[in-house]
């Protein structure tokens, strides 16, 4: 907070924050009779939508009070937005502007008297964000053209005239004013500390001792101070003569320790250089192949390829000439030679490491604060850093996980730490050379093309990097006849990087299928604006430049937006153009895009009226990220705090999708747990899922559109074990450490032991889980892996066109899917055998009679032979360990069949090992992992959702879990829960009221089942969450709601849709021959029959006889697209402020109607 007066002598408290598109009418509001003539007419939204740094100062009852937009090139369009660092320094030849330290004022609005002090306040505020920033610019109208004096503008004096060269064009028409960092925020001067310095460090050192503590350890201050020698180096920055930061340096640094914990590769193992060094590791061959040895690698955050740097002596020395490396999030970057494995050291598991025998080339920074006023200029300890250790190039910080990331080390490159860490710290790298400021961006040249090749040599897919490169210095296209753009990175005449785009034409598709518009207003930008990034690849010590460089590609390439598609890793592998893009080490300042629901067009219905080709054709589906002018300089919070998922099911990936997609933070340390790792990763194991009934939570196209292996860290493997006190899970005998875990492993299916004696009705003994080794023809299935591995076990042993017999066992719907997947195999049904379980206190099959009707006489049809309630008693082996017969029991006989293959679906519970685990572990344990409102567990450090919690006995509601909710929606509930966490903006703004802890929370999305039947039967069945039960005792007989029913279940055509006593859709039931759209039908969930083209009155009228056409008109397809809701909430907000207690809700005289907003989504979009 800072204190603003007015000429009048008037004072304010004010802050001054980021503009957001809310404040456009305060913003003009303020517009002055000379706002026009000083910056020209304006058009604000379309001026934030291209500023690089807008900021809005408010008073204490959060009024507007001045606003300023910044943007990287002049305003008045006195020259070409890519050219203006020639124009200035040709007009203005003693400047030291550089678009690396220079932004230019396009607009400032100030309330009336206020405009000095706001001014002053806005620009110092710019510095202190933007730790690079010199200069800030503006150019006005000359005093001639104005009319008045350049003083009534009230600027302040944070502004100086420039004076241009003699007979300079500039200077008739316009005066520039620049702003240098010293008037308002400069720079600090660092010295080495003194004991004098110990009081004034003090007042720093003891508000920050706690933390101080948890971050670097326990220290004394006078020791630092009083230790300083060759090894140890203290020193302060000042500010009039009083010290006010202090950083401890050693240059002991335990260097074997941090190569084992973490890849330093691209730092050379942070030793110099030695003609014995071994840099290139062999890959470690694959298990699994080399097809799938790119997903297993591309689960590391943040890998890099390994390559030397050169030693740096100073500041103004030559930077690295043997190329460079590109920091990645999808893949690391490690070329391998056979010839170097012989000489490379070995770890205990056979790994193979670098080797560096070169002496340390590096230093540590042991101990770090400073005044909170001055911590955006962190950076200025550094060039004293290195000047006392002026052997060393490399500076590194330890910081624990839990330490939110701090300014000094957004300038520090994360090195990417080994699986498992048993440090427990991240490591910061800083090299000498980043303190260069030459960092300059131009377009690509022909000359450019050998340092080109030098940066990239080394690195995977350089040759199209390469290519595209020459590509662009020959003919500037690409082999489409696209236009391409390259654009270079020097430091000292030195290339260190490069970038290829191209203009993105597919823009109506990106619009239309990823919510582009949480980041920019689509209209205000041209066809030609939008970019799409190809190549970017910059060495890792000017990482800290990314962003400038992104920056001025958009720029130089007169460009609002980049994007950059990542493919799966299956299209990877079979396609190189355009879909094997190079990695980039810009993908930590993008932004990953939602991905839109999209409507399943009726084509042929709407003939002429159907979507451009452009917004439903079918293409490859990716991830898509996103980086504009907008974004370019805002950053993110990174968080290190170590998240575990245990489970990869519906509920854990909706947790991680929503922390991925959270737009203002950036989470490091996301690991998965998973048996069969990240889900939807071959399409091919996918298709074998129709085993399995379908809760259409995420298919393959969803998964496709997250790339969760750009984010997400995956051990393959179960957890077998938890250390609460060390914080650490073991998978497959390795630890994994963990700050927050989340368990989200579900129930699954479990191997059933035989009762071992012929009964016929079951006890509290049944079921039980078998111990023994499981026969591999007893199958269990729960996931796409299981039933691909099933399918593939009976294809190899020839049993599809066998005689032998295969059992399905269980009691609820899967055994019904499972037996339509065996038909489809083509398995003749006679070879089938359906045996009932008792249902236990599982649901219901199929909730109506009518299906399970149909379903019974397909299974008759199909000669499957169904035997009633059966408890299993007995089964026996063959020689090779295989069933090959299976004993049970029914109320009146025995049934003894032969089998080849046993599917069991009659024991469904949570596994044993994560049972083991969590008992183990003291974790409360009630039938189920039990948490509170809140997911916790009696672990503050983790967390549990989904089918495997209950909620405590206090809430006396025992029969409610979980597994009564859509999963993700309760994935979503979890990952913000744990996002208050970190996010300061999720914080309640009031207190919830009392007693809401002690109330389950209520969840509104619906439960989906989906699968095929038997007899090709086609099931859906929506439904409110709660309890599932029979529709003959769920319609309640004094309120029944209203059902309407048209086809019927054994022609193939049936759809029943149920609306509650308040006219809402609370369950639809689909049974057809013909495959229908489910995304659609889910959208009609929860929608009062009005908003259905008032289907009570056709419904009595007689006009409906398909509600499966009915649902196919045209009017429908409002309903089913995303953005219908934010109509509603509009429509809903606006009835809501005119409601009158007692009376019907009206417009009052003056206000917009309905109608507007109504005809506005329509022109909106008509074409999405």
């Amino acid at each position: 907070m800072a204190t603003v007066t007015s000429s009048s002598g008037n004072t304010e408290v004010v802050t001054v924050r980021r503009t957001e598109s809310r404040d456009v009418p305060a913003i003009i509001s303020l517009f002055s009779s000379v706002t026009e003539d000083v910056f020209g007419r304006m058009d604000v939204t379309y001026l934030l939508e291209l500023s690089n740094l807008a900021l809005t100062l408010c008073n204490e009852k959060n009024e507007v009070m001045a606003h300023t937009a910044f943007l990287d090139y002049p305003n008045w369009n006195i020259t070409d937005q890519a050219e203006w660092e020639p124009f200035l320094h040709e007009n203005y030849p003693d400047n030291k502007c550089t678009p690396l330290n220079t932004l230019f004022v396009h607009l400032f609005v100030a309330k009336e008297g206020y405009a000095a002090g706001c001014s002053q306040e806005i620009v110092r505020k710019a510095f202190i964000l933007l730790p690079d920033l010199q200069f800030i610019l503006l150019f006005i109208p000359a005093e001639k053209r104005l009319g008045f004096s350049h003083s009534e503008l009230d600027l302040g004096d944070v502004f100086e005239m420039i004076v241009p060269v003699p007979l300079s064009r500039v200077e008739r028409r316009f005066t520039l004013l620049a702003c240098p960092r010293h008037r308002c925020h400069p720079q600090l001067y660092v010295r080495q500390a003194r004991l004098e310095d110990y009081d004034d460090l003090m007042l720093i050192w003891t508000p920050q001792s706690e933390t101080l503590k948890e971050t670097y350890g326990e220290y004394l201050l006078v020791d630092l101070i009083e230790r300083e020698g060759e090894e140890n180096q203290a020193a302060v920055c000042e500010v009039g003569g009083t010290a006010v930061g202090f950083m401890s340096l050693c240059s002991n640094v335990n260097i074997s320790l941090l190569q084992e914990c973490f890849d330093l590769g691209p730092f050379h193992g942070l030793c110099k250089p030695h003609p014995e060094d071994i840099l290139e590791v062999p890959r470690k061959p694959s298990v699994q192949g080399d097809e799938d040895e790119s997903s297993q690698t591309s689960q590391q955050p943040e890998p890099v390829s390994s390559q030397n740097l050169e030693h740096v002596p100073g500041a103004d020395a030559a930077v690295q000439k043997d190329g460079a490396v590109t920091v990645s999030q999808t893949e690391p970057l490690v070329d391998s030679q056979g010839s170097a494995a012989p000489l490379l050291e070995t770890g205990e598991e056979g790994d193979l490491h670098p080797v560096n025998g070169g002496a340390s080339n590096v230093f540590s920074i042991r101990l770090f604060c400073i005044d909170e006023q001055y911590k955006s200029r962190s950076l200025d300890f550094l060039q004293y850093a290195f000047n006392v250790f002026p052997d060393r190039d490399l500076c590194v910080i330890l910081v624990p996980h839990h330490v939110p990331e701090f300014p000094l080390i957004r300038s520090f490159v994360r090195a990417v730490p080994s699986c498992p860490s048993r440090l427990g710290r991240e490591l910061y790298v800083f090299h000498r050379a980043g303190l260069l400021t030459s960092f300059n961006v131009r377009k690509a040249a022909t000359s450019d093309l050998e340092g080109v090749k030098r940066l990239i040599e080394n690195l995977s897919l350089n040759e199209n990097m390469w290519n595209d490169s020459k590509l662009f210095t020959e003919t500037r296209t690409d082999p489409d006849g696209m236009p391409l753009q390259a654009f270079v990175a020097q430091v000292l005449d030195q290339v260190v990087g490069v970038a290829v785009t191209r203009d993105e034409m597919d823009t109506e598709y990106i619009r239309s299928h990823y919510n582009i518009e949480d980041f920019i207003n689509f209209n205000d930008h041209q066809q030609e604006e939008h970019g799409h990034l190809f190549h970017f690849v910059l060495n890792p010590v000017f990482h800290h430049y990314a962003k400038y460089f992104l920056k001025e590609i958009l720029r130089l390439g007169h460009k609002s937006s980049l994007y950059y598609p990542i493919y799966p890793e299956y299209v990877e592998s079979t396609f190189q153009h355009p879909c094997a893009h190079s990695l980039t080490s810009a993908l930590h300042y993008m932004a990953p895009v939602r991905p839109r629901r999209q409507i399943v067009y009726p084509l042929q219905e709407l003939g002429v009226s159907a979507p451009s080709e452009q917004v439903s054709k079918d293409q490859l589906k990716y991830s898509l990220n996103l980086i504009n002018r907008k974004l370019v300089l805002e950053p993110k919070v990174c968080i290190n705090s170590r998240i575990v998922v245990v489970g990869a099911s519906d509920v854990g990936i909706s947790f991680l999708e929503t922390l991925i997609f959270w737009p203002r933070l950036k989470f490091n340390n996301l690991t998965l747990i998973s048996i069969h790792g990240l889900p939807g990763k071959d399409p091919l194991i996918s298709k074998y899922r129709r085993f399995l009934i379908n809760s259409h939570c995420f298919n393959d196209e969803d998964y496709a559109q997250m790339s969760l292996c750009s984010w997400v860290n995956v051990v393959v493997g179960k957890m077998t074990s938890i250390n609460r006190s060390a914080k650490y899970v073991v998978v497959s005998k390795e630890k994994v450490p963990y700050d927050y875990l989340v368990l989200c492993t579900g129930q699954s299916y479990q191997a059933l032991a035989p009762m071992g004696e012929y009964i016929s009705e079951v006890t509290s003994q049944w079921p039980q889980r078998y111990t023994e080794q499981v026969p591999s023809n007893l199958f269990t299935l729960n996931d796409a892996q299981d039933c691909f591995e099933a399918a593939l076990w009976l294809e190899e042993h020839r049993l599809i066109k066998s005689t032998e017999n295969i059992i399905v066992y269980g009691n609820t719907i899967d055994t019904y899917t499972t037996v339509e997947a065996l038909l489809s195999l083509g398995i003749e049904g006679s070879r089938i055998h359906l045996v009932w379980a008792p249902p236990g206190s599982a649901s219901p099959c199929l909730l109506e009679a009518a299906l399970e009707q149909a379903v019974c006489e397909a299974l008759e049809g199909a000669r499957v032979v169904v035997h009633p309630n059966s408890i299993l008693a007995q089964w026996g082996h063959g020689d090779n360990g295989l069933l090959t017969w299976a004993a049970f029991t029914t109320a009146s006989t025995l049934l003894h069949l032969q089998c080849s293959a046993f599917f069991s679906f009659a024991y469904r519970t949570l596994d044993y090992d994560i049972f083991k685990a969590v008992t183990d572990a003291c974790l409360v344990f009630d039938g189920r992992v039990v948490i509170d409102t809140e997911f916790h567990t009696n672990d503050v450090s983790i967390r549990a959702a989904g089918p495997l919690t209950k909620f405590s006995r206090r809430y006396y509601r025992d029969e409610l879990t979980h597994s009564n909710f859509n999963s993700k929606e309760i994935g979503f509930e979890l990952a913000v829960s744990m996002l208050s966490l970190f996010d300061s903006k999720l914080q309640p703004s009031s207190e919830p009221p009392e007693g809401s802890d002690r109330l389950i929370p209520v969840y509104r999305r619906c439960k989906v089942q989906g699968g095929v039947l038997p007899g090709g039967y086609n099931y859906l069945h929506i439904s409110k969450p709660g309890i599932p039960v029979p529709l003959d005792v769920e319609l309640d007989p004094y309120d029944r709601g209203t059902e309407i029913v048209t086809g019927e279940a054994t022609q193939g055509n049936y759809f029943r849709i149920h609306f509650s006593r308040y006219n809402m859709v609370d369950s639809i039931t689909c049974f057809s021959k013909e495959p229908f759209p489910v995304s659609n039908y889910i959208c009609l969930y929860g929608q009062h029959e009005r908003l259905l083209n008032d289907l009570y009155y056709r419904w009595g009228a007689g006009q409906l006889t398909d509600l499966y056409s009915y649902f196919r008109e045209p009017w429908s397809l409002a309903i089913y697209h995303d953005r219908f809701i934010d109509l509603q909430k509009e429509l809903h907000q606006m009835l809501m402020s005119e409601e009158v207690p007692g009376q019907l809700p009206r417009l009052k005289p003056g206000r917009p109607s309905l109608r507007e907003p109504v005809l506005r989504y329509l022109r909106h979009h008509r074409a999405q």
